[in-house]
């Protein structure tokens, strides 16, 4: 894979890595409950709060994907950000198949719940310093989370 394009985020594009989070457009209420998924009877609900500073601009450079093999991840913007939401299906051999990588820009607005063992990339937000609630579930062994190294490529963000 020499190039990825990130295209617009949207429900069904994400559908089989997760669920896309957003908020009603009219007054009421939306429920995501797959948002709080574990298999893990001794595991906890995970509630923090991160900020990341935009990237510098240019192809991003990616390198790293990680999994939460057994509970899902959502991440929530705090405020109006964009952000990039990289996906990968297992590959035949274990690990990401990066070959057969997807990628999206998150709108202002827009989250994401990755479902449990979901290959994705670390948080990177475009434009402007992002904070975000981030959901997950901990047990606090190494099958909390697993980050494995991809064989470099670029992603255009043009």
């Amino acid at each position: 894979m020499t190039m990825l394009t990130p295209r617009p985020l949207t429900s069904a594009a994400f559908s089989p890595f997760g669920e896309v989070l957003e908020v009603p457009a009219e007054a009421g209420r939306l429920y995501y409950e797959r948002a709080l998924a574990t298999s893990r009877p001794s595991a906890w609900p995970s509630l923090s709060l991160s900020m990341k500073e935009p990237h510098d601009g240019g192809p991003l450079r990616v390198h790293q994907m990680e999994r939460h093999e057994f509970s899902s991840q959502s991440f929530i913007p705090l405020g109006p950000v964009r952000w990039l939401v990289i996906v990968a299906p297992h590959a035949a051999e274990g690990g990401p198949d990066m070959a057969r990588a997807e990628a999206f820009i998150a709108s202002h607005g827009q989250g994401v719940t990755y479902g449990a063992d979901v290959w994705h990339h670390p948080l990177t937000v475009l434009d402007a310093p992002g904070r975000f609630a981030v959901v997950m579930w901990r047990d606090g062994t190494a099958t909390d989370e697993e980050f494995v190294s991809v064989a470099p490529f670029d992603l255009a963000l043009g």
